[in-house]
């Protein structure tokens, strides 16, 4: 339970939690820690003193749901909430334990890692707060951090309609870093930080013109209208906890490495956003290609994590070697050379022509001349897993016999059913010479159709002279 309790009301709950520093001062959580992994049911295969997963359940939470709120290895919500609704007064240690075992699950399964249904709570967790001591030793920062990245990526697929992963999260940064998209009236400060807003739900109506006006300003923002470093304002200081300013947590802010949860590894690219830490943006070195750890979601039977993903799991543990080093400036900000890198290669505006009073592009600042170049040290450059599964089954293909390839089985029947088709592309072009050799079913040239008989006796057309009618 360590660790947790810095809860802020969200939505009307009470809970604690881009970079592992946005994760740390909107949502409270520690970012320093071991990496939130294992396995995700078989635990008395891989967890010493682990037991076969609904038999832990019970040990752990003293009751077990019925099977119609039970999806495979997830509970619904709704059984939760009514089962371990209240601690009844006088309750003994034990029962303490459990009830703040069950709140911790609907903790993490609704908010921080919920899924695009936001109401099943799978037992994943069971080893974590069986040792509720032990749960302010993990990252849950940079744990949640991964989880949304994974939940951003998939829902830029057009196929995917829902975005799961802790959105208070992502508004709250929205909110803080563009104040021309925050709502009015949120102006007093708390910890975490993104309990300003625990207030604000702007419902689902009118959602089409909202869309469009915050794309038209985000197409019409000025310079001055980002702000780089929210958090060092003396407001925000003020209310800061002081444990999330260790230097333990703030070192790996700029930490470049990988980010775990379960199956979920993704990748954090501190060196892309500089001037978040009071740095010059230089153009940026190519991303790293991990298109192959997208298709990685934990599905076709469980595995110990750590073991499957072992080189990402030792980036982690490693973290510490791999910290960036740059030069601060008063005005943190894109340098001239990366402006002139992102207005060739990004997409400048969002909105259609039509809605913009001016749609010519905007100069670059003169500021950004005088922030220099950027400045960012040589980095060990880790190997690309791109996903080559499509390239690797052509490869297959191509090298198939053609007798073993049925999509040739067609083709081979028609010759042989049919001789008489020159062609087999479909244009099914009739010879008459193969009818004379003679087909199953016919005699020499009584093959010939009545239509060709009579073609052949029909006269001719006469031809008219010139000059007649």
């Amino acid at each position: 339970m360590a660790r947790l309790y810095h809860l802020a009301r969200l939505n009307d709950r009470w809970f604690r939690l881009d970079e592992p520093l946005d994760v740390a001062y909107q949502l409270g959580l520690p970012v320093d820690g071991d990496y939130v992994s294992g396995c995700l049911t078989d635990f008395h295969l891989y967890i010493e003193g682990g037991r076969p997963a609904w038999q832990w359940f019970h040990e752990l939470l003293g009751v077990l749901p019925p099977e119609n709120q039970v999806q495979k290895f997830a509970v619904n919500c709704t059984w939760f909430q009514e089962t371990f609704a209240e601690c009844p007064d006088g309750a003994d240690e034990e029962t303490v334990r459990r009830f703040v075992r069950a709140y911790i699950m609907m903790l993490l399964g609704t908010q921080l890692f919920a899924d695009k249904s936001g109401n099943r709570i799978h037992i994943r967790w069971l080893p974590y707060v069986a040792r509720l001591e032990e749960m302010g030793r993990y990252s849950w920062g940079s744990a949640a951090l991964a989880w949304l990245y994974r939940c951003m990526c998939r829902v830029a697929n057009r196929h995917v309609v829902k975005l799961a992963g802790p959105l208070q999260l992502l508004q709250s940064w929205i909110f803080w870093r563009f104040p021309t998209l925050r709502p009015s009236g949120y102006d007093e400060i708390s910890w975490p930080l993104a309990s300003r807003w625990s207030g604000y739900n702007p419902g689902i109506s009118n959602k089409g013109p909202r869309v469009q006006m915050a794309r038209l300003k985000i197409d019409l923002l000025q310079p001055r209208q980002f702000i780089w470093m929210p958090y060092s304002a003396l407001d925000v200081i003020q209310v800061v906890h002081p444990e999330v300013l260790e230097p333990r947590h703030t070192m790996l802010w700029r930490c470049r490495t990988s980010l775990i949860y379960f199956a979920v590894v993704e990748w954090h690219q501190v060196d892309r956003v500089l001037p978040q830490f009071g740095g010059v943006q230089p153009i940026p070195s190519p991303a790293l290609n991990i298109d192959f750890l997208m298709s990685k979601d934990g599905r076709g039977g469980d595995r110990w994590f750590p073991a499957q993903y072992a080189d990402w799991h030792d980036h982690w543990q490693e973290r510490a070697e791999h910290i960036l080093q740059f030069d601060i400036v008063p005005d943190p900000g894109p340098s001239h050379d990366f402006l002139t890198w992102w207005y060739q290669h990004g997409k400048r505006f969002l909105s259609p022509e039509m809605l913009l009073g001016d749609p010519r592009g905007i100069p670059i600042p003169d500021e950004a001349t005088q922030r220099g170049a950027g400045r960012l040290p040589d980095m060990d450059r880790v190997e690309d897993v791109p996903d080559r599964r499509r390239i690797e089954r052509r490869a297959r293909l191509v090298q198939m016999p053609r007798g073993g390839c049925s999509s040739f089985r067609p083709v081979q029947w028609r010759l042989a059913v049919f001789p008489h088709i020159s062609h087999i592309d479909g244009s099914h072009q009739y010879s008459p010479e193969a009818c004379n050799d003679g087909m199953p079913g016919y005699k020499g040239g009584k093959s010939r159709t009545a239509y060709e008989n009579k073609l052949e006796t029909r006269q001719p057309v006469p031809q008219l002279e010139q000059g007649k009618s």
